[in-house]
């Protein structure tokens, strides 16, 4: 705890030397991170009490088999987080407000010591996340605002298992740990397009291989679904992207680009409605989405976590499935600059 203090503190300094960020922001940050901490209980004291109610005891019970597989198996930290657990009585434990020029697909960029520049802002409480949005959108940027299930210190703190990490099914939770750890395995400093993949990755094999070790077939199959629906949704989203700059590199007058910028999205949602009818025979699991504002910001929030996914999973089957050597290779690739970086990632044909 002593330790995570002086990293928030020290973060808080530097904001008060550089400006960069108000003072008031990294407080927030450190109460809400210090909050959680302090409530922390151990998994296997809460298994093992008489007062634990089944179902949590159920969840913890799993949640500590997904903990040491993602260390036996996955090779992935072998230390303390995950290894306790916090209620915290809210459906979100931030919520994340992403940012983009009404007619630019790139998002706007935060820049924090130690972790780097990000193209998002946290907040443990929904309220200021909302008034940073409505700051956000009286400058003229479109904004969106989202609740987040888990987030990772890097390994500088021993993060807890959250009561939002157990409110759906076993194999939810173990993308989210193996995710998060991955986090903890490497992270490139100002690169949330090439972190995030690789987290992606990391938590799509390792979760494959979690049911297939279970011997859970069917979870498996679901699983499987699950992944196929969610490469066909970041197709329809790519696809928009690459149709919008198309539109913003024209020559339109600004009331022009807003109608075909508009026409645009109702197209995304036609393709959606016509994929969710068709090839996914009526599964609505992403209606939710599409019936709220779409917009630059949540255009490229989704993307940050897709786009390079497939370039790392066909990384990982050039390694054999060996998770050393796959963290071996992405290591030497996150030692490069951009865009040599994203380029080798792309190009690379052999693990070594």
């Amino acid at each position: 705890m002593k330790r995570v203090f002086r990293l928030f503190a020290a973060a808080v300094m530097a904001s008060a030397l550089s400006g960069c960020t108000s003072v008031s922001y990294y407080a927030q940050s450190l109460e809400g991170h210090v909050r959680i901490m302090a409530a922390r209980q151990d998994v296997g004291k809460l298994i093992q009490a008489p007062s634990t109610p089944e179902a949590l005891r159920a969840k913890l019970t799993s949640a500590s088999a997904i903990r040491r597989f993602a260390t036996d198996e996955l090779a992935l930290p072998d230390n303390s987080s995950y290894r306790s657990y916090v209620d915290i009585h809210r459906d979100a434990v931030t919520w994340a407000v992403f940012a983009a020029p009404q007619f630019s697909l790139t998002p706007k960029t935060w820049c924090f010591p130690v972790f780097g520049c990000v193209p998002y802002r946290g907040y443990f409480d929904r309220k200021s996340a909302t008034e940073s949005a409505v700051a956000l959108h009286r400058q003229g940027l479109d904004v969106y605002v989202t609740g987040i299930t888990a987030y990772s210190t890097l390994g500088w703190s021993s993060d807890p298992l959250l009561s939002t990490m157990l409110r759906q099914d076993d194999t939810y939770l173990a993308s989210l740990v193996f995710h998060e750890l991955a986090h903890q395995r490497l992270y490139v400093n100002g690169d949330s397009a090439f972190n995030e993949a690789f987290a992606v990755a990391v938590e799509t094999t390792g979760t494959r291989k979690w049911l297939r070790a279970a011997g859970d077939r069917a979870g498996l199959r679901r699983y499987e679904a699950d992944r196929k629906r969610s490469a066909g949704f970041l197709a329809l989203v790519s696809k928009t992207r690459d149709e919008l700059r198309q539109v913003y590199e024209s020559s339109r007058t600004p009331d022009g680009m807003a109608a075909a910028k508009a026409a645009t999205l109702d197209r995304f949602r036609t393709r959606y409605r016509q994929m969710r009818d068709g090839s996914w025979h009526g599964y609505r699991g992403y209606d939710a989405w599409f019936n709220a504002p779409i917009n630059n910001a949540k255009l490229a929030a989704t993307s940050v976590y897709g786009e390079q996914v497939p370039a790392f999973i066909r990384l990982f089957e050039l390694c054999s499935s060996d998770y050393p050597r796959f963290y071996a290779s992405v290591r030497r690739i996150a030692d490069l600059r951009e865009p040599a970086r994203a380029e080798a990632l792309k190009a690379a044909t052999t693990c070594d």
